[in-house]
């Protein structure tokens, strides 16, 4: 009898994506790891520990999003209105670089019943989870559904299965001690048109061992428990990239967003001289314009 075959897979320290298939490509599955750039958010936003795991799981999820895209400017934002205290919570991701944004991320809630962080009640069930890809085409696609929890994995897990008619399951977790972020990552699994009912069993019967994924992810290296989770179902690794918090902002952009306003609007701040000041939600960074500045904008949008 043959020896059961190990696979090895090389280990990677920091942020990244890995892409695998099981059972010789009936099944496609999404391993991330999202420890820093939970951090970069908790740190800009000032989070407390529930809002930080907020963000950090909508991240991890619009991640999974992101590496889907095909094009080299294609970018996904997705948009979540729960009616909880965090308000309207933002992430957008292009490709492999994240970014996120709450109106409010300084909330604190009680932790629940079983000891772990309320984002639910943070995030709110009561509204809904928008999703935007920008393709480059004139017109975005856009896809929105009723929330289910606003623990986000169960939402995102319906997004899947009702608006991209792909049954999934989402698993996301954000660990977290004070300031620190211990562990952020999440798992998606996805089983292909035509898979065997048999296949998708044994993914079920599994899935205990990956609901707690950032507690597992903080006592485990992640190729350790890719092996461990789906031992003797074919796993095959086809692609690991990078994942980062990055925001593109920028004053050029900032410029645009000024001229977008239209002359009449750039006038009347000129008259008030009093200048302008834009920030970026996304990593708060200030832009000053002074009444000069704004007349320069002024006469580049009346050449335009």
């Amino acid at each position: 009898m043959d020896a059961e075959k190990t696979l090895h897979i090389e280990r990677h320290e920091g942020d990244e994506m890995i892409r695998g298939t099981l059972m010789d490509g009936q099944v496609r599955i999404m391993m991330c790891e999202t420890t820093q750039m939970t951090q970069r958010a908790a740190d800009i936003h000032h989070a407390t520990p529930v809002c930080t795991a907020a963000m950090g799981r909508l991240m991890t999820a619009t991640s999974m999003l992101g590496v889907m895209m095909k094009g080299e400017n294609e970018s996904v934002t997705v948009n979540i209105k729960g009616g909880g205290p965090m308000g309207t919570v933002v992430a957008v991701a292009n490709h492999g670089d994240l970014k996120v944004c709450a109106d409010d991320a300084r909330v604190e809630l009680p932790l629940r019943e079983d000891g772990k962080l309320n984002v639910g009640a943070a995030i709110g069930k009561d509204g809904y989870m928008t999703v935007i890809k920008d393709l480059g085409l004139r017109e975005p696609y856009i896809g929105q559904i009723e929330l289910v929890s606003g623990e986000l994995g169960i939402d995102f897990a319906n997004y899947f299965t009702v608006s991209e008619q792909q049954p999934s399951l989402v698993a996301l977790g954000v660990r977290v001690a004070g300031d620190a972020v211990l562990k952020a990552g999440g798992l998606l699994i996805q089983p292909l048109p035509g898979c065997p009912d048999e296949v998708i069993d044994q993914i079920e019967l599994r899935s205990p061992m990956f609901s707690d994924i950032s507690r597992e992810m903080t006592f485990a290296p992640k190729e350790e428990l890719l092996e461990d989770w789906f031992r003797g179902m074919d796993l095959q690794i086809l692609e690991r990239a990078p994942l980062r918090y990055h925001c593109a902002c920028s004053r050029y952009r900032m410029e645009k967003a000024l001229i977008s306003l239209g002359r009449r609007e750039l006038q009347t701040l000129i008259d008030e001289d009093t200048g302008a000041e834009l920030g970026c939600h996304f990593c708060h960074s200030q832009f000053a314009f002074s009444t000069e500045d704004l007349k320069d904008l002024l006469a580049r949008a009346s050449r335009d």
